[in-house]
């Protein structure tokens, strides 16, 4: 090999530990990005970082050019699981059909105005032509949000089917 091709070679090496030693970083967020927030390609170590072993081992970064990186995807908000944690509102219930000897039991329909999806607890009371309870029965229905599901609460105790007249329910049902 030639002297020039031994020197070129060597200065290629030295620029390397050069590199190295200075603390060249190809790493996300540092050196100069393109502004499309891949951070662009290496560079130079921040000259804001305490470097010095001397400081108790603490290290304090003011490297403001590589907070997107390194906040991204953390926080609250947005989609995904955190609408799992948040638990809908009391839907609304409306009576379709109330419990005769045909059908043993009351027809109703339930609607979830929240944006979440819900179970909700529904309950009716069967009552006789003066009023008094004859058997109530309860019931939980999911409902996906904004959409309404019809249910049906069937009469538990068979003897009060013939005397039943009047279906009451509570017009909100809480969530399960």
């Amino acid at each position: 090999m030639t002297s020039r091709g031994k020197t070129l070679r060597l200065a290629a090496v030295s620029t390397l530990v050069v590199l190295a030693l200075t603390g060249f970083s190809t790493g996300r967020g540092h050196g100069g990005g393109s502004g499309d927030g891949d951070g662009g390609g290496g560079g130079c170590s921040s000259s804001s970082q305490n470097h010095d072993s001397s400081s108790g081992g603490s290290h304090r970064d003011y490297d403001d050019d590589d907070d997107y990186d390194d906040d991204y995807g953390s926080g609250s908000g947005g989609s995904g699981g955190t609408e799992a944690s948040m638990s809908p509102d009391a839907a609304t219930v409306t009576l379709v059909d109330c419990a005769s000897e045909e059908t043993p039991y009351a027809t109703v329909e339930v609607a979830n105005t929240d944006t979440v999806d819900g179970t909700f607890s529904v309950t009716v009371a069967f009552k006789d032509a003066a009023g008094e309870e004859l058997d109530s029965g309860t019931e939980e229905v999911f409902v996906p949000a904004g959409g309404t599901t019809p249910v049906r609460i069937p009469v538990n105790d068979a003897e009060s089917v013939p005397l039943i007249e009047e279906c009451a329910l509570d017009s909100y049902a809480p969530a399960a």
